[in-house]
């Protein structure tokens, strides 16, 4: 199968897994933003955080929301140095985050061993507008290398800014779901066949980004809800992606 997807702790899952057996990691955290106050950040769920009325599907709450910004830039140093043992000599990293976490988030890459390389811009054109102040319309994704990067391996040329509004109604699945649209960009940045590392695979929109570019996917994802629909993602854009090439007859 040119995807795995393991329901668990991230951290147990990734510490199982051999060294260098991926090409990218490419991710989105929980950002654990918006806590001014210790009352803000433990009374908040994500749902109550993100959620909007034109939600149409039931979306499940997810946990590791309600860090302070000391625990969260630690939890990330962790999981990114683990992810850096699984990463190929080469290998890049992309997270996401926004503007409040994306001093710590820069901090914790490099602390885990990553070479930083830059910042890329989300862009989401139906932010809603704020009377008197700019429009909080943009996301980041921090970008890093383990060591140098070979251009000749993967000669691409990238953009480093996207523009795509996030699902909304019955397409939105997930309460921090990224558009599939933008997801398909960044995993080119991982060498065709290569294979792409989710350590919090949401709803699974990473890996069928990947699968339909033609990369391996392994996932994790701690919420058993959205464990459930991402692999039912994954299957389906295995089905919908297969040619008779890919299948072999028995007698």
């Amino acid at each position: 199968m040119p995807f795995s997807l393991h329901q668990g702790d991230a951290l147990a899952v990734l510490s199982g897994l051999p060294d260098g057996c991926v090409d990218s990691v490419i991710t989105d955290p929980p950002y654990n933003s918006g806590g001014r106050t210790a009352k803000e950040r433990t009374t908040r769920s994500a749902k109550q955080k993100y959620t909007s009325a034109d939600a149409k599907n039931d979306l499940a709450d997810f946990t590791g929301e309600n860090m302070d910004q000391r625990s969260y830039g630690f939890w990330l140093t962790q999981i990114m140095t683990e992810s850096h043992r699984l990463t190929k000599t080469g290998g890049t990293a992309l997270l996401f985050t926004d503007w409040r976490q994306l001093p710590t988030t820069t901090d914790a890459i490099q602390a885990a061993g990553w070479l930083w390389r830059g910042v890329l811009a989300w862009h989401k054109p139906q932010a809603r507008p704020q009377k008197g102040r700019f429009t909080q319309n943009c996301e980041f994704i921090v970008w890093a290398s383990k060591g140098p990067i070979d251009g000749s391996r993967n000669p691409v040329y990238l953009p480093g800014m996207y523009s795509a509004s996030q699902p909304s109604g019955s397409k939105r699945q997930h309460i921090t779901q990224k558009p599939v649209e933008v997801m398909r960009e960044l995993v080119k940045v991982s060498p065709e066949g290569g294979t792409v590392l989710d350590f919090c695979a949401g709803s699974g929109s990473t890996g069928v980004a990947a699968l339909l570019e033609g990369r391996d996917f392994i996932g994790v994802e701690k919420t058993e809800h959205y464990a459930a629909i991402a692999a039912d993602r994954l299957t389906e854009t295995i089905h919908a992606t297969l040619t008779k090439d890919d299948v072999v007859l028995a007698t």
